[in-house]
């Protein structure tokens, strides 16, 4: 490497995308899984994406007013940091669509939960998927998914129960949408109370909760659980819920042992209907096509994880991130999917980033790599840690990603010493886990135009592992002069001289 060799100056290796692809790994062939069919009778997408539409045609409107009225730089917010409609807004919107401010905010919050606005801070903004709504149909389903993910956020709660109840109720409903979905059909009312009654007992136990209290004993029998489900337990109980999940706190007020669990039942139905889930009337419930095909899509995903030979549906960030090392890009990112949908999207994104916290440089690229899956819903957090040191790079690409700059020219959003310092981070995650030419390779992804340069500011950058990867660097390069300058250039690091 010299000065007389023509540079490029990206940074082609500030994502670890080329550390899923070391040899170790190409040299695997995995098996390939044949595409799951949904079941019979399910409408193809075009069809289901038309039922979609239709479902969230008041909230596509009321988006498409706000994205032309509100011009940037208009307040159309309160500023309770949750994109609320002020008062104003809302009165405006209903008189030019010709709606109630109630019906003017009920569309608006579904909207949100649709992604087809966006909030950041104290202002919103219009979503991708409004962009794109009238012509991809799976920017429309993923929007239903994520309403319908959101569902317990759609309905208002009952305020005359614990929250504790509620949140059991919640981790409890997805057992009984399976049991929906396997049976195809109408399911009386109390049929799932009484799965309900039981899959809440069953989360106390899985909590060790010592009885304090007299206890009925079900009336029917144990109904059969999905046969998708045998390989994924216990992860199924999470795997349909994730914006809307409220996680059970220890010091939270545990709900009375024999509380009446048929209101908290009738709540959830009605929240799930309120979404387009299922219909629900005359005592009893039924899945529409929408929502048979997400608890379907849902259950795939779980089940594909659990066949994973790493089974990282069932492990913490951590575990999952270091079992996607070996994968491919796309078999990474299918794990990353079945990972955060079988857990709450808020504590999926926290331990991800806890994650990206630790010393392992290359979890700390995977952990933003899980993050661009996740996508909007992590975006408040991602932008909260952009002022660490350690995470600023990365958070910053993410960020720069999501706003939608291409990703070939995200890295210009960093400066000079972040992106150097960004380098340094990945040359520590190509040393840990790759094979020396990927090093010496990684040398021509720099910054600098020559390696003088380069060691100049890597040795002002003040990274934790500067010295590792210059002797790390200084071993695999086959040029002794170049090896020797590098050598050196640790030593003075190690030592702090100039």
């Amino acid at each position: 490497m010299t000065s007389r060799i023509p540079r490029d100056s990206r940074l082609r290796l500030v994502r670890p995308r080329p550390l899923a692809a070391a040899p170790s790994a190409v040299n695997q062939r995995r098996p390939r899984r044949p595409a799951p069919r949904p079941p019979e009778g399910t409408p193809a997408p075009a069809e289901l994406a038309r039922m979609a539409r239709s479902g969230l045609a008041a909230a596509a409107r009321v988006a498409r007013w706000a994205d032309a009225a509100l011009h940037p730089g208009r307040d159309g917010a309160t500023s309770d940091g949750k994109g609320t409609l002020s008062d104003e807004t809302a009165e405006r919107a209903a008189a030019e669509l010709g709606l109630t401010p109630d019906q003017i905010r009920a569309d608006w919050d579904t909207a949100r939960l649709a992604g087809l606005v966006e909030v950041h801070g104290d202002s919103a903004r219009p979503g991708w998927r409004l962009r794109a709504w009238n012509r991809d149909d799976s920017a429309v389903l993923r929007g239903w998914v994520a309403l319908f993910d959101a569902w317990s956020l759609a309905y208002p709660e009952p305020t005359d129960h614990e929250p504790a109840a509620v949140a059991e109720v919640v981790s409890a409903m997805p057992q009984v949408l399976s049991f929906l979905q396997l049976s195809a059909g109408p399911v009386p009312e109390e049929q799932l109370l009484d799965l309900l009654q039981q899959r809440v007992t069953e989360l106390r136990t899985e909590r060790c909760e010592i009885p304090y209290g007299p206890r009925s004993e079900p009336a029917h029998p144990t109904h059969p659980a999905h046969p998708a489900l045998a390989e994924a337990e216990p992860a199924q109980s999470a795997a349909l819920h994730l914006a809307s999940a409220r996680p059970e706190s220890e010091a939270a007020p545990r709900p009375e042992p024999d509380a009446p669990l048929a209101p908290l039942l009738d709540w959830a139905l009605r929240a799930l209907a309120s979404v387009g889930a299922l219909t629900y009337g005359h005592g009893q419930a039924t899945l529409t096509p929408l929502g048979s095909w997400a608890v379907w899509v849902k259950l795939e995903q779980i089940c594909v994880a659990a066949q994973s030979p790493a089974g990282n549906i069932e492990q913490a960030a951590e575990g999952m991130l270091r079992g996607c090392a070996q994968l491919r890009p796309n078999a990474a990112r299918a794990e990353y999917r079945a990972w955060l949908a079988a857990r709450p999207v808020g504590n999926a994104v926290t331990e991800l980033i806890d994650a990206a916290r630790g010393d392992d440089a290359l979890l700390r690229g995977l952990a933003f790599e899980a993050l661009r899956v996740v996508g909007a819903p992590a975006e408040p957090d991602v932008r909260s840690v952009a002022d660490e040191p350690t995470l600023r790079p990365y958070a910053l690409l993410w960020l720069a990603e999501h706003d939608g700059i291409d990703p070939e020219d995200a890295h210009e959003v960093l400066t000079r010493e972040e992106a150097t310092w960004l380098w340094v981070d990945t040359a520590a995650a190509v040393a840990d886990h790759g094979e020396a030419p990927m090093l010496v390779r990684h040398l021509e992804s720099a910054l600098q135009p020559t390696v003088p340069a380069l060691l100049d500011e890597v040795r002002a950058v003040g990274h934790p592992r500067t010295v590792q990867v210059l002797v790390a660097l200084a071993a695999a390069h086959p040029d002794p002069a170049l090896a020797k300058a590098v050598r050196r250039a640790a030593f003075q690091v190690h030592t702090g001289g100039s």
